[in-house]
């Protein structure tokens, strides 16, 4: 960082909006600058006065400039949003009290990242003289007809689009239906969804907006893997102090949805070789259950936060232990 960028910043900025700023935009500020150099050349070429080297070639200059520029807003928007989100946003959530919903949190990461680039086409769309709301609203009339006229396949191509951007399985995923149904996915279209059942090997093709309205059950999808952690303390532990070192340890992660506190495991034992070298370790089992790769991550994620907390309670009750190594983790699929 440089020096005349930290003196503006202890000049502007209070102490946790130099944090943030260092964590979130700092690493993206020479890009932002471009961005910026690029919109003042562009609001030039297309506002600016007429030039004999610009005339009759505005179009030619501003449209791919202006393509460049929205590319640049919606991919540093998403870089930002994504620093901020996972330095702040889910380290504050894990420090508060209530339950933490990791869908929730995933779902407004999907939610701003669309926000972002609705905010460019539309900026861009009146920077350019366009009427967006317009043009919308003359392809929905349009679109009315349509509509009526082909409402069963245009309510199975929206589920397909339902199925596609919420995931509830895969090609290749073993689900159960409520009618009894149960089979591997051999496809998934826009219309349709084609089930190898099975037993009888044969295909089942439900139409998509059944699947959207039905209670479906994923077995390919259920995973738990155990996270296992070793402590080493610098002394023998008594009973009482293991009691109170296995209570932070569970409540601290008692919260966190997708982490089984029941299924917690903390076992303690005694290792050296005479009286004066003897230590005890501790070693945690986490159980921590998803429906696919990005939940688990996430929880993941949630369960490194709570494993600091745990360490500064411990440390305020003066409980001096190093963890060994890195954590194991130990895949176990839930059996179909």
């Amino acid at each position: 960082m440089s020096e005349s960028s930290t003196l503006l910043q202890n000049k502007f900025l209070q102490p946790p909006q130099q944090s943030l700023y260092r964590a979130v935009i700092f690493p993206y500020q020479g890009r932002l600058l471009g961005i910026v150099l690029l919109s003042i050349i562009d609001l030039f070429v297309l506002y600016g006065p007429p030039r004999t080297f610009l005339k009759g070639q505005r179009f030619f200059w501003d449209l791919p400039l202006s393509l460049l520029i929205c590319a640049g807003l919606i991919w540093v928007g998403s870089k930002l949003f994504a620093r901020f989100f996972e330095n702040y946003l889910v380290g504050s959530v894990a420090k508060s009290n209530r339950k933490l919903n990791s869908g929730l949190l995933i779902a407004l990461k999907f939610i701003v990242n669309s926000a972002i680039v609705l905010v460019v086409i539309i900026a861009f769309a009146q920077t350019h003289r366009i009427n967006i709301f317009g043009l919308l609203a003359s392809l929905g009339v349009g679109g009315l007809a349509v509509a009526f006229a082909a409402q069963k396949t245009l309510e199975q191509i929206l589920g397909g689009i339902v199925l596609l951007v919420d995931r509830p399985f895969v090609v290749d995923d073993y689900i159960g239906l409520p009618d009894g149904l149960f089979g591997r996915v051999e496809s998934l279209g826009l219309r349709s969804t084609k089930i190898r059942t099975s037993g009888k090997g044969t295909i089942v093709i439900i139409p998509n907006n059944r699947l959207t309205q039905v209670n479906i059950e994923n077995f390919t999808e259920a995973q738990k893997i155990i996270s296992l952690l070793h402590l080493a303390f610098e002394q023998v532990i008594p009973e009482r102090e293991k009691a109170l070192i296995e209570q932070v340890i569970i409540e601290s992660t008692r919260d966190i949805l997708g982490i089984d506190p029941r299924s917690t495991r903390v076992t303690f034992k005694d290792a050296g070789e005479n009286e004066e070298s003897r230590k005890t370790e501790a070693q945690i089992a986490f159980f921590i259950l998803g429906s696919g790769q990005v939940s688990i991550d996430f929880r993941r994620q949630l369960l490194d936060i709570a494993c600091q907390n745990i360490r500064r309670q411990l440390n305020d009750y003066k409980v001096v232990f190093e963890i060994e190594d890195k954590t194991i983790e130990i895949e176990s699929p839930i059996t179909i």
